[in-house]
This record gives structure tokens, C-alpha cells and sequence, in this order.
């Protein structure tokens, strides 16, 4: 066989076939060849750590899969100066590996928007929940994020029995789910690493839709954080609609344009 074919041969091989092909051109004496073996070599050295990472990452799951359907819930935007906090809960079938799926934060925008897609195609059920910037005043940043919480479990298609959560335990949800908080839960669960990655990307597109509505603030590159650049925004344009004034009080009203 040509390199080129041999090339086409290797790209195109299952996890399964690659180590028999991997065998048979081993002792190919062309360089080509050889670069091509060392490469589909050390792709497949990383498929398999991946897999090893989502493995462990499943303990949790299946600790309490005795216990009926498994839910996995997360938040984002608690930190923001502007915007909605968003929660989302996730329910994925019990064989779900998603390849490289892990703590949205350790993620790039792209990748996040990917592993996005994937989510909601495999799920089992997807729940969002989202508490505006005037709820956080009026309750606070903690109690809005429980809320948010709630709301995204109530909005599940399937009833959860056990929601492993990011470190929080969620008052006000029924007795009867079993709740287990999970300090860091999501770079150790797949359920809310899954979680984590659907409510920051619901979140992050609703902070580039307010950028056009506010284009001078530049919501669509910190989604609401307090960088310099959002800082010096509001001290010279005032606060919108989408500002936490709780988190702004050292600022002033400002003016809401």
C-alpha cells in the first residue's frame, strides 16, 4: 500500500481495529510510514488516558446508581457585576462518555459550545433556570442561585432521585431527592461537568445578546465580570438594566440608561 493509503487506513480505524494496523505497519521500513505509526500511536495513548479520565470521572454515578435516576447540577455567572445567574441540571444515560468533557472552566469558548451540542443530543433530560439581576438584589447572589437551581430540576423531563450537586445543598427541594454535594463535583462527576458547560454556555449567549443591546459595555468579551474595561464603563456611561446594583453600591446608581 501507497503512504497516502496507509495514511487513509490509520485516520479512519476504530479504536478496535488501530492496534492490529498499528502491529502490521510497525516494521515498515519507510519514514512515512513510520511517522504515520508514531502518530497514530500516540493518538491512541490519548484516547485511552481520556478514557481513563471519563471513567473516574463516573464514581460518583455509579456510587449512587442503585438509587434510580441521576441528575447533575451546576451553576454559572455567580460572580458578574451584570446579568442573569444561571443553573442547569443534566441527566445523562448511564453509559455516556463524552469525550472530553470536563469542568467548563478548564474549557475554551469553542470547545464548550461543542461539547454543548453533544449534551443536549445525548441527554436524557435538560433542565435551565435563570434569576435576573433584580431577584439577586431583592434575595441575594446566594439565595438566586438556589433558586435558579430550583428551577432548572423543576423544569427536567425526567424526575431525578439523586442530584449530585457542585458543592451546594439546594433547599426547598423535595425530601424525597437524595442530595449530594460534591466539593469541585464539576471536574468529578460527568453529570455536572455536563451541567457546568450547559449553564455557561446558556449564560454566555445571553451576555453576547445584551452586548448588542449595550454595545459600549462589552458584555460579549467578559460576560459581566469586573475587568478594568467593564469598570471604567460603567463610571462613564451609569449602570443598565442588567446590573447587579447589590454588587455596585460603592459605584453609585450611576444613571440606568
Amino acid at each position: 500500500m501507497t503512504v497516502q493509503e496507509i495514511r487513509a487506513q490509520l485516520t479512519q480505524a476504530g479504536n478496535a481495529e488501530l492496534p492490529a494496523l498499528l502491529d502490521l505497519y510497525r516494521t515498515d521500513r519507510r519514514a512515512g510510514v513510520r511517522r504515520l505509526v508514531l502518530e497514530a500511536e500516540n493518538r491512541r495513548k490519548a484516547l485511552e488516558a481520556e478514557y481513563a479520565r471519563l471513567e473516574a470521572m463516573t464514581a460518583y454515578e455509579k456510587e449512587y446508581e442503585a438509587f434510580g435516576v441521576i441528575c447533575g447540577i451546576d451553576e454559572a455567572g455567580r460572580g458578574p457585576l451584570a446579568g442573569p445567574v444561571a443553573a442547569a441540571a443534566v441527566i445523562l444515560p448511564k453509559d455516556s462518555r463524552i469525550f472530553f468533557l470536563n469542568d467548563s472552566k478548564k474549557l475554551s469558548e469553542k470547545k464548550r459550545e461543542e461539547l454543548y451540542g453533544e449534551i443536549l443530543e445525548q441527554a436524557v433530560g435538560v433542565g435551565v433556570g435563570l434569576v435576573g439581576p433584580g431577584r439577586i438584589d431583592e434575595i441575594n447572589i446566594l439565595q438566586a442561585t438556589y433558586e435558579a437551581m430550583r428551577e432548572a430540576v423543576g423544569k427536567l423531563s425526567v424526575r431525578p432521585d439523586v442530584c449530585l450537586n457542585d458543592a451546594v445543598t439546594i433547599p426547598g427541594l423535595p425530601s424525597r431527592i437524595r442530595q449530594i454535594p460534591i466539593i469541585k463535583g464539576d471536574a468529578k462527576s460527568l453529570s455536572i461537568a455536563a451541567a457546568s458547560i450547559v449553564a455557561k454556555v446558556t449564560r454566555d449567549r445571553l451576555m453576547r445578546e445584551y452586548d448588542r443591546l449595550y454595545p459600549e459595555y462589552g458584555f460579549a468579551v467578559h460576560k459581566g465580570y469586573g475587568t478594568r474595561a467593564h469598570m471604567e464603563a460603567i463610571r462613564r456611561f451609569g449602570m443598565t438594566p442588567i446590573h447587579r446594583r447589590s454588587f455596585l453600591k460603592n459605584i453609585g446608581e450611576g444613571g440606568c440608561i
